[in-house]
């Protein structure tokens, strides 16, 4: 599940690593996300309720675990991706001051004096964090992930065996919209996507 609404989010800023807050309409998608869920679930177990240690990622899933009754594990390991020289611009700062970096970062291929964290790298830690909370869990338990818009879209290329490099095929998720993927140990990928960017309107 992605984090709610930040007011980097709604300027269009890059966030990446920096710690910015739910802002008054992300903070409220969480709470509507926290009534959601539990009917998404449909009487599911959660076994783990894992966050981000980045704040707007926390409070996102401090919703979720005053609603199931569940603690909250942070994980660095489940931070956005780092952006580097990139975070904290808007669009048309990027387009602006730093057009020849940004039409490079766009097209898959960052300057190294921009020091982007590589997919590849992103994707090692978040299947390291995903991988170690879900053999904590029992049989037919779920494990709830909060993460960051980037970070989980390369977790998600990964876990379904295609390449990060690569790029998704599907669109990002949105604030406070969520993901389901199925695991099994007998197919090859072992994880399937079963929905993607879900919300709290649809439930």
């Amino acid at each position: 599940m992605r984090h709610g609404q930040t007011e980097y989010n709604r300027a269009g800023r890059v966030q990446g690593t920096i710690d910015i807050e739910l802002n008054a309409t992300g903070r409220e998608q969480a709470r509507l996300c926290a009534e959601a869920l539990p009917r998404f679930l449909a009487g599911r177990r959660v076994g783990a309720l894992v966050s981000s240690d980045l704040s707007r990622a926390h409070a996102t899933a401090s919703e979720l675990a005053e609603r199931l009754g569940i603690e909250v594990a942070l994980d660095p390991r489940i931070r956005e991706r780092a952006f580097g020289g990139f975070e904290g611009l808007s669009r048309l700062e990027l387009e602006t001051y730093r057009a020849e970096e940004y039409a490079l970062w766009r097209a898959g291929r960052p300057p190294a004096e921009m020091d982007v964290e590589p997919k590849l790298d992103v994707a090692e830690r978040m299947t390291a964090a995903v991988t170690r909370h879900a053999a904590s869990l029992a049989e037919e338990e779920t494990l709830v992930v909060v993460g960051h818009g980037s970070a989980l879209t390369i977790l998600m290329t990964s876990l379904v065996g295609d390449d990060p490099e690569r790029g998704w095929p599907l669109r990002g998720l949105d604030n406070c919209h969520w993901s389901e993927l199925g695991h099994q140990v007998e197919r090859a990928p072992a994880w399937q996507l079963r929905f993607h960017n879900i919300g709290a309107e649809l439930w």
